[in-house]
């Protein structure tokens, strides 16, 4: 693997790679009727990262086929698809563009972009944990991350929900969105 230290991280030389899809798991986590965590994650997507020479000048986009929603409940993930949350038919995709790295503190960046679901686009932060290159047994160069945000979903117009006799509503306004993976030199 090709690296070069900057403030004391090992980083990838500049380039563009490409998200490992079999080693990057997308994921989401929102509460259930108040009290539990659903876990999900969407099974197609193809992503990029730009390693731009100075680090902070980095880039990233993201597109996630919406339609692969998968909580392991087939009910779910068919209304999940509907009109009530993603809307897939009309809405195919859900995207991520950066516009910038806001800053970095050790290994963790913060980097800042638009997300897209439902045509609705709005500026988010993710946290981002840079962790560390190798090189896999096939020559191949990569480098891991973890990002972590969450977002408020009726901004992006998923905004059905169910009241329940106890109070409170049947899914939280606040979904966390969770990804592990690694990218490959491209």
């Amino acid at each position: 693997m090709t690296t070069r230290t900057w403030e004391n991280l090992q980083l990838p030389t500049p380039g563009t790679f490409t998200f490992d899809v079999a080693h990057t798991r997308i994921g989401f986590v929102a509460k259930h009727m108040m009290v539990s965590k659903v876990r999900g994650h969407f099974d197609e997507f193809t992503g990029t990262v730009t390693v731009a020479e100075n680090p902070l000048e980095s880039s990233a986009e993201l597109t996630i086929k919406a339609a692969s929603i998968n909580t392991s409940s087939p009910d779910r993930d068919g209304h999940l698809r509907s009109d009530d949350f993603l809307s897939v038919d009309k809405f195919p995709e859900i995207t991520f563009r950066s516009t910038s790295v806001a800053g970095h503190s050790g290994d963790e960046f913060v980097l800042v972009g638009d997300l897209t679901v439902r045509d609705v686009t709005k500026q988010v932060e993710l946290t981002v944990e840079y962790g560390g290159a190798g090189t896999n047994p096939w020559g191949q160069e990569l480098w891991g991350f973890s990002l972590t945000t969450e977002i408020d979903r009726e901004a992006f117009g998923l905004t059905w929900n169910q009241a329940l006799e106890t109070g409170g509503v049947l899914v939280s306004k606040k979904i966390k969105i969770e990804v592990e993976g690694e990218a490959n030199r491209a």
